[in-house]
């Protein structure tokens, strides 16, 4: 009996070996997931296993603890293909395939992870340092929770999909993370990631996906500009737009904040000629909209974007609650070519003060302040000055720690420059109908005043006549 225990034991380790054999000497097949390996609760997914044209049949295995089984014979199977209409915590797992062919097993293919999702709260996830990243560049990716979670994934969007994962890197301040390196990056491409966590208890059953992060890759067309209907500077509660605008005709427009997250979308609005023109709505100005902006262009068919417009700074006025004042030497009226001095002063701990010009399309003059008399002030030189430099000035103070954040505008000072060539009116422009008139009008001005003059002296001749008889009769 102990003889034919062990002769069925070597036959059970040889025959073993010899699978083992086989199945080294045959390709592994290749796992994958359609659309995709992470499935939202309820969603339909199909496992594919692809091999070697001799492949004659597939098995899918899917692991349990401890070992792999078998998938079970109730799930619907086609050859190479399972499809599972309705995605389960109980599909969710790591799965491999292999073949047989007439010349034994092949190996293994490699794991496949089926997560399924929408169990628990969404992450967020947000670009470091910003979701503007060059052309060629690397970006980190943060995926955060107060949740706690043990790991997450982070998906890219679209036709070229693509997973990472991560287990949490520590806690900080109550969230826990994970930092994930993606890159690099080209224009061709649109990068749009979410990202998910689980609990180490069942890692393939994660939560609802983050909101999505859209990074912006810019490119060498065209840029467009950038400007606010209501000018940089902009009170508290007041509604701001910002608009994008280029002759290139785009379909699409971004725009983004400087250390801001997501690039802001905005449906174009196409007018004549070519022209196309994006509406960003900010609602009603907190301090949080201060900051540098700018914005790019795009069409529907390219995953491109544009270069990035120049740079427009919005100035929030009204967050620092002093006022300061302005005054002008020598005075508020200035002879043309002459030299005058805008002083901005505030009696609050400011470091740097700003002047605008109302209507002026040149960008704001900025002016580190100085120390005065219990006052801290900044002398802003202008000249020779001309006719253009006429005109409405305020003055506002802000902090080099929030340089995006104003006080309240100084009093309005109007600035009179009178003299030189340029400030004469020129004469009105009329038409010859109207020379005629003017010249008509001079000869009847000139007839009515001989007429007048006449009559004057006719006066004067009959009043000596009268004075003349008068005598005559007395004597």
């Amino acid at each position: 009996m102990t003889s034919l225990l062990l002769a069925l034991l070597c036959l059970g380790q040889d025959l073993n070996q010899r699978i083992h054999r086989q199945a080294g000497t045959l390709p592994k097949p290749t796992l994958w997931a359609e659309p995709g390996p992470v499935v939202p609760s309820g969603s339909p997914v199909t496992l594919l296993c692809k091999g070697p044209s001799e492949a004659k049949s597939y098995v899918f295995e899917k692991q349990k603890p401890g070992l792999w089984k078998r998938m079970e014979q109730w799930i619907y199977k086609n050859d190479s293909t399972i499809v599972i209409p309705d995605m389960l915590t109980s599909y969710a797992g790591r799965y491999h395939c292999y073949y047989h062919s007439p010349s034994g097993r092949s190996e293994d293919s490699d794991t496949l992870e089926l997560v399924v999702t929408g169990y628990y709260s969404k992450p967020s996830v947000s670009a470091l340092p910003s979701p503007v990243v060059t052309s060629g560049g690397n970006v980190t990716l943060q995926c955060g929770s107060r949740k706690g979670f043990d790991r997450f994934i982070l998906t890219k969007e679209g036709e070229h999909r693509l997973l990472w994962t991560l287990d949490s890197q520590g806690h900080i301040r109550g969230q826990s993370q994970a930092l994930f390196s993606v890159g690099p990056m080209t224009p061709g491409h649109r990068w749009r990631f979410r990202c998910y966590g689980c609990y180490r208890k069942s890692p393939q059953v994660c939560s609802h996906p983050s909101d999505i992060l859209e990074l912006l890759v810019p490119g060498v067309s065209g840029k467009p500009s950038l400007l606010a209907q209501q000018g940089p500077i902009v009170a508290s509660s007041q509604n701001l737009t910002l608009q994008c605008r280029s002759d290139v005709g785009y379909d699409r427009f971004a725009l983004s904040k400087e250390g801001g997250q997501d690039p802001t979308p905005s449906l174009v609005l196409q007018s004549q000629a070519g022209l196309s023109q994006g509406d960003f709505s900010l609602d009603t100005v907190r301090s949080s909209h201060g900051g540098r902006y700018r914005c790019y262009g795009g069409h529907n068919l390219s995953s491109e974007w544009s270069a990035p417009s120049d740079p427009l700074d919005i100035l929030v006025a009204g967050h620092l609650h002093d006022r300061p004042s302005l005054l002008v030497q020598p005075g508020t009226t200035v002879t043309s070519g002459k030299n005058v001095t805008l002083l901005c002063q505030s009696q609050t701990l400011r470091d740097t003060f700003l002047l605008s010009k109302e209507g002026a399309a040149d960008p704001l003059l900025r002016l580190q302040s100085k120390s005065g008399a219990q006052q801290y002030e900044a002398e802003f030189s202008m000249g020779p000055v001309t006719s253009a430099h006429g005109g409405t000035y305020r003055c506002y103070s802000s902090l080099s720690t929030s340089p995006y954040l104003l006080s309240q505008p100084s009093e309005p000072l109007e600035l009179l420059v009178s003299g030189g060539s340029e400030d004469r009116p020129l004469p009105p422009m009329v038409s010859g109908s109207q020379k005629g008139l003017t010249w008509y009008q001079y000869v009847l001005i000139g007839v009515l005043v001989a007429f007048t003059l006449l009559l004057f002296l006719v006066f004067l001749f009959l009043q000596y006549r009268r004075q003349g008889k008068g005598r005559m009769s007395g004597e």
